[in-house]
C-alpha cells in the first residue's frame, strides 16, 4: 500500500496562501480561531487519518457490512473511527458554537474532509452525513427535537442519515409515496419504503437518525407536498430506547465503496412508526436543499480525494517499476538496466493528467467552501453575491472531480498496467470506490441540467454574469506577469467561446424547444468544468509564480511551486484543447438524441421498442 494519499504541503498551499483561511479568522464568526488552533486541528485530524483511517481501507473493503436476521453488520473497528471523530469533534466541525460545533470554516472542514476521505474514502460516509442531518435539525428544528437530536448526534453517539430515495422515485422526488399521518400527541405515523441509505441502521452507532422526506395525507400535489420528518430508528420512552418500527429490510452489495452499507428501509410495518415534523408543513424539500448541496460539495471532495489516493499512489509505482529503456536510447545497447517508468514520457503524461484533476479540482471545491464562509462574514449584497456563486458553482463542483476523478484513477490503473487492475494493488479498488461519486447526490445528467437549465439564467442571468467578473479578476490579474500571459488570452478566448456557445443553447431556450436545450447539457457541463479548472489553475500558477519572484528560495520550496506552475501549463496544453470538439458537438444543430420528424425503433427479439 502507498504510503502518500494527499500531499500536506499542497493543503497548505491552498489553505493559506491561495484563500487565505486565517483572513477568515479576523472576522466575529471566526474570530475565536487562529493560525495556531487550526493548525492543532489539523495535525489532530491528520494523526486520526494515518492511524485509524488508511491502515483499514482494504480491511474493510474485504470484510464489508452484512445482513444477518434483521440486522445490518458492520466492521467492528467502524466504532472506533465515529468515536474518535466525535471526540476530536470533526463531525460537528462546522456547526456553529451554539450548536455545540466548532464553527471552523467551511474551508477549513472541506480540507479536512479531503484528507480523510483520500486516507480511507469508504468509511468517511459514517460521519459526513451525520452533520449535514443535525445542522437541519438545529436550524429549522423545535427546540425540543434540537435537546434531544444534535448534541447525541455530533458525539457519534447517534448518527444521521439522508432518507429520500424509494424504489421507485429517484431523483423525481414529485413521485414519492412515503405518509405522514398526524396524530393528536404531536408526532406523525410514518409509512413507506427508501432505498440507498448510506449507513443506516448499522449496530455500530446507538442509533440512526432518519431526516425522511414524506408527504402528509391531503397534502398538495408533486414536490409542494412534500415534508420533512426526524425518524429515528429507535425512539424514547420513559429515559428508554425502544424500536420506533424502522425496519431493515436488506442491504445492496455495491461495487466499491464497501465499508459503508447501502440499506433498504421499510417504516410503519407495525403501524408504529413515529416522526416529528422538521419546521414547517410541506416546505421539506426547500429545508432538504441545504444538506442536499452540502452532500453535493461532499461528494466532490469524495471524487477528488479518491483520485488522490490514486496518483500518490502511481507515483510511488512509477519510481519502484522498472520496464524497458528510456526512449532515446531504446536499442543503442541490449544490456543496459531497465529504467523507472517515471523516465517514459507517457507516464509522466498519466501522472501530470492525474496531478492536475486532483489539484484543479481542490481548488474549485475550496472556491465553493471560500464562498460559504463568506457568507457569515459580509452582509448586505456582498452576502448575496457569495450564495448566488456558491449555489451556481455548486453541480460544477460536484460534477468535475468526480467525472475527471475517474478519469484520473483510470489513468492511475494504467500505470500499475495488469497489476492495477488486480487486488493485489490499491488503484483496483479506489477504480471501484470513485464510480459511485458521479452518482452520489445527483447524477451527472441531473447536475448538467441543473446547470444549463436552471442556473445559467438564474436571476436573470446575473449569476453568470458575477461568476464571469471573479474569472475576468484572474485574468486580468495573470496579465501581469509576463510567464501568465499567455495563460491569461488562452482562458480569456475560452470564456468568450463558452458565452458563444451558451447563447446558441438559450436559443432552444428562448423557442420553447426544451429538449434540444438539455439534450447535451452533459457535454456543455464538461466544457464549463474544464473552464472552471483552468480558472483555478490559473489562480494557482499566479500564487506560484508571485512565491518565486519575491521569495529567495530553493530546494524543496522551489520545486513545489516550479511544478505548480508546470502543471497549470499541462492542463492547459492537454486539457483546454479539448474544449474544441465539444464546441463544434455543442453548436450542430443537428442533434440526434431528440426525435424531430420521426421515430427511431430498435428491434428487441419479437418486441418492437420505440426508443426516441
Amino acid at each position: 500500500m502507498a504510503k502518500q494519499y494527499a500531499s500536506l504541503r499542497n493543503i497548505k498551499f491552498m489553505l493559506h496562501e491561495v484563500f487565505e483561511v486565517s483572513e477568515l479568522t479576523k472576522s466575529a464568526h471566526f474570530g475565536h480561531l487562529d493560525h495556531e488552533s487550526l493548525e492543532m486541528i489539523f495535525d489532530s485530524g491528520v494523526k486520526i487519518a494515518d492511524t485509524l483511517l488508511k491502515p483499514y481501507y482494504e480491511e474493510l473493503d474485504k470484510k464489508e457490512p452484512q445482513f444477518e436476521n434483521g440486522e445490518i453488520k458492520a466492521h467492528p473497528h467502524i466504532k472506533t473511527i465515529i468515536k474518535a471523530m466525535g471526540d476530536a469533534g470533526f463531525i460537528g466541525s462546522t456547526l456553529s458554537l451554539e450548536a455545540g460545533g466548532q464553527q471552523l470554516p467551511e474551508l477549513f472542514a472541506s480540507a479536512m474532509g479531503f484528507w480523510f476521505a483520500a486516507a480511507n474514502n469508504g468509511v468517511t460516509t459514517y460521519t459526513a452525513l451525520t452533520p449535514g442531518a443535525a445542522n437541519l435539525i438545529a436550524t429549522f428544528g423545535s427546540q425540543a427535537l434540537k435537546d434531544l437530536y444534535v448534541a447525541k448526534m455530533l458525539s457519534g453517539q447517534w448518527q444521521g442519515t439522508m432518507a429520500l430515495t424509494e424504489p421507485h422515485a429517484g431523483s423525481s422526488l414529485h413521485y414519492i409515496t412515503s405518509s405522514a399521518e398526524p396524530t393528536e400527541h404531536g408526532y406523525y405515523k410514518i409509512k413507506g419504503q427508501k432505498v440507498y441509505i448510506s449507513a443506516g441502521n448499522h449496530d455500530q452507532v446507538e442509533n440512526s437518525i432518519h431526516l425522511m422526506l414524506a408527504k402528509i395525507k391531503g397534502a398538495p400535489a408533486g414536490t409542494k407536498g412534500i415534508s420533512l420528518f426526524v425518524v429515528p430508528q429507535k425512539r424514547i420512552e420513559n429515559g428508554q430506547l425502544v424500536d420506533n418500527d424502522v425496519r431493515s429490510i436488506g442491504i445492496y452489495h455495491k461495487m466499491g465503496q464497501k465499508a459503508t452499507p447501502a440499506t433498504h428501509l421499510g417504516s410503519g410495518e407495525r403501524d408504529d412508526c413515529r416522526g416529528w415534523l422538521v419546521g414547517e408543513p410541506h416546505k421539506g424539500l426547500t429545508y432538504m436543499f441545504q444538506m442536499m448541496n452540502e452532500a453535493r460539495i461532499g461528494t466532490g471532495i469524495a471524487g477528488a480525494s479518491i483520485a488522490s489516493a490514486a496518483y500518490y499512489a502511481s507515483l510511488e509505482y512509477a519510481h519502484e517499476r522498472t520496464q524497458g529503456q528510456p526512449l532515446s536510447l531504446k536499442g543503442q545497447d541490449p544490456n543496459m538496466p531497465q529504467t523507472p517508468i517515471i523516465n517514459h514520457p507517457d507516464v509522466k503524461r498519466m501522472l501530470l493528467f492525474q496531478k492536475a484533476i486532483v489539484e484543479g479540482s481542490l481548488g474549485l471545491l475550496l472556491q465553493c467552501s471560500k464562498y460559504a464562509d463568506l457568507m457569515h462574514t459580509t452582509e448586505g449584497e456582498e452576502k448575496a453575491k457569495y450564495a448566488l456563486l456558491l449555489d451556481f458553482l455548486t453541480p460544477v463542483a460536484k460534477t468535475y472531480p468526480t467525472e475527471a476523478g475517474q478519469q484520473a484513477v483510470s489513468a492511475g490503473v494504467q500505470c500499475f498496467g495488469g497489476g492495477g487492475y488486480c487486488n493485489d494493488f490499491p488503484v483496483a479498488q479506489m477504480y471501484r470506490d470513485i464510480r459511485i461519486t458521479t452518482i452520489y447526490e445527483g447524477t451527472t445528467g441531473i447536475q448538467s441540467q441543473a446547470l444549463l437549465g436552471r442556473n445559467i439564467s438564474m436571476q436573470n442571468g446575473k449569476a453568470a454574469t458575477l461568476y464571469f467578473q471573479e474569472v475576468n479578476k484572474t485574468i486580468e490579474e495573470a496579465q501581469t506577469y509576463s510567464e501568465l500571459q499567455k495563460y491569461a488570452a488562452i482562458l480569456k478566448a475560452e470564456v468568450a467561446n463558452l458565452q458563444r456557445v451558451t447563447k446558441h443553447l438559450l436559443g432552444y431556450a428562448a423557442r420553447g424547444e426544451t429538449e434540444l436545450f438539455l439534450a447535451d447539457a452533459t457535454l456543455y457541463m464538461e466544457m464549463f468544468g474544464i473552464i472552471a479548472i483552468a480558472w483555478q489553475w490559473l489562480i494557482q500558477g499566479i500564487i506560484a509564480k508571485r512565491a518565486l519572484l519575491v521569495g529567495k528560495m530553493q530546494g524543496d520550496d522551489e520545486n513545489f511551486y516550479e511544478s505548480k506552475l508546470h502543471t497549470m501549463k499541462f492542463f492547459f496544453h492537454y486539457e483546454i484543447p479539448k474544449t474544441q470538439g465539444l464546441t463544434t458537438r455543442l453548436l450542430d444543430t443537428e442533434v440526434l438524441t431528440v426525435a424531430i420528424e420521426k421515430e427511431v425503433c430498435i428491434k428487441l427479439g419479437r418486441k418492437i421498442t420505440k426508443t426516441l
